[in-house]
């Protein structure tokens, strides 16, 4: 069940990162560890149409503390993409949950980003006993958040998007117009089917249509971290504020970032989010 990613330190590290497929119900999900196996659990949850790799440059800033877990989605990366599962943020949470299950792992601080936040919202909801802590990266609290753009023309019989297709789809993800998109962010795109692509879309939208996220989080009384590149062009960077009705979240911009604050300047963002699970994580049992 679980590999090496081959033979060499994973991202400069001192071991190489265990990547592992979990039988689930719905399809194999893929997940990766790193850091010490005794250390507070740290879990990433990546956007729509990435996955676990979107992480990549933050993993070894974060390993010296903790038990960093990273998962593909169902539907995204390495995991499987069903076409006869469903998509909806509530069910993408419970294989989360099942997943961390499967591993051992009783407690973690979730942190997201984009809408794996979305995502981790619902994990905290679904599993409380789970979730300590919650840490957003660029997750927009609702709709009316959402920067209007000109949505990209997804042909289902053009299936996949050329690469300037992707790479105008990608552009709003980062701060400066520019910004040299890395190739592994359009392949996460590239190798998702068309239904699955479609479907987690329309999942996020629907989760946040039926309730905002700072609504939700009020009621858990889970520690709170909001962390917003302050140029982001697919959210509006102001409604950050609203996660300030939240019992003690902290709200952090980062100056000079965009929509992926993990990727534009990983150190400032992992100083960012350590500042955070430092007190609050919980050792995995």
């Amino acid at each position: 069940m679980t590999a090496s990613d081959g033979g060499s330190p994973a991202h400069g590290g001192s071991e190489a990162t265990e990547s592992s497929h979990l039988p689930l119900a719905d399809g194999d999900i893929h997940v990766c560890l790193d850091g010490p196996r005794d250390a507070p659990a740290l879990l990433l949850i990546h956007g729509t149409a990435s996955s676990a790799r979107s992480w990549d440059p933050m993993v070894p800033l974060l390993t010296g503390c903790h038990r960093v877990i990273r998962i593909d989605l169902l539907g995204h990366g390495r995991s499987a993409k069903p076409a006869d599962r469903g998509y909806a943020i509530p069910e993408q949470a419970r294989r989360v949950g099942a997943a961390l299950d499967r591993l051992g792992v009783e407690h973690a601080v979730v942190a997201g980003h984009s809408s794996g936040g979305v995502v981790a919202t619902a994990l905290a909801e679904e599993r409380p006993d789970l979730v300590t802590a919650l840490a957003f990266v660029n997750t927009g609290p609702g709709l009316h958040a959402l920067i209007p753009s000109e949505s990209p023309t997804v042909d289902p019989s053009r299936w996949p998007p050329t690469d300037e297709q992707l790479r105008r789809f990608a552009s709003t993800g980062f701060g400066r117009a520019g910004y040299r998109i890395p190739v592994e962010l359009l392949d996460d795109v590239r190798e998702m089917t068309y239904h699955t692509f479609i479907e987690t879309m329309l999942a996020t939208r629907s989760y946040l249509e039926q309730r905002a996220l700072p609504d939700r989080l009020a009621v858990l009384g889970k520690p709170l971290l909001v962390i917003f590149g302050a140029d982001d062009r697919r959210w509006r960077s102001s409604s950050a504020a609203e996660y300030r009705v939240v019992p003690g979240a902290r709200v952090e911009l980062l100056p000079g970032l965009g929509h992926s604050p993990l990727l534009e300047d990983p150190p400032r963002t992992a100083t960012a989010l350590l500042a955070f699970t430092a007190p609050s994580a919980v050792r995995v049992r």
